[in-house]
């Protein structure tokens, strides 16, 4: 707001003129800080910013526009900020490890994936055929109806209703199991 004549600039020392700027805009620069940063943390910090910044080019200022010049220093300190922003996440304990997804799964997984796909295959071997063949290629081959049913040169009913079986006998059979 106060702007000084160059005449009595020459009689205030750097320090007394930087001293100045911080009493008359320190709140400014806060409160831009504030709306880019988001918590007042930060935005101390990039007040803080803004002021060293301003101390360090403050030779190579004319002394007008005193406003502008330090707004616009705050708003390309709060533009580095935002753009720095993700680089400087700090996972919070744990937390970061368990949301990164393992693509083949935790040990756990993989060893109960293993051992259930082993039962299924187990189960599937003590259906009679043609059951055990449509269920083993259904269950652990992962083949469609109608993969099998080109696969094997069956009609695809045919497929169809022994597969419906062959989970009505798996069933029966997991029952018994318990």
């Amino acid at each position: 707001m106060l702007t000084i004549p160059a005449e009595e600039a020459d009689h205030i020392n750097r320090e007394e003129y930087f001293e100045h700027l911080i009493d008359n805009y320190q709140n400014l620069i806060y409160s831009i800080c504030l709306q880019s940063a988001g918590n007042p943390f930060d935005a101390e910090d990039l007040t803080q910013d803004v002021f060293l910044a301003a101390y360090k080019s403050l030779s190579s200022f004319d002394g007008t526009h005193e406003r502008a010049w330090l707004s616009k220093i705050a708003v390309h300190k709060c533009l580095d900020y935002r753009k720095q922003a993700a680089r400087r996440m700090i996972p919070a304990e744990d937390s970061y490890f368990t949301g990164i997804a393992d693509p083949e799964g935790s040990p756990e997984a993989q060893y109960l994936l293993a051992e259930s796909s082993h039962k299924v295959q187990k189960l599937c071997g003590q259906l009679k055929s043609p059951y055990r063949e449509i269920a083993t290629e259904h269950f652990c081959h992962e083949l469609s109806p109608k993969e099998i049913a080109d696969k094997t040169g069956k009609n695809l009913k045919t497929i169809q209703t022994q597969l419906y079986r062959a989970k009505g006998m798996l069933k029966k059979l997991v029952e018994r199991s318990g």
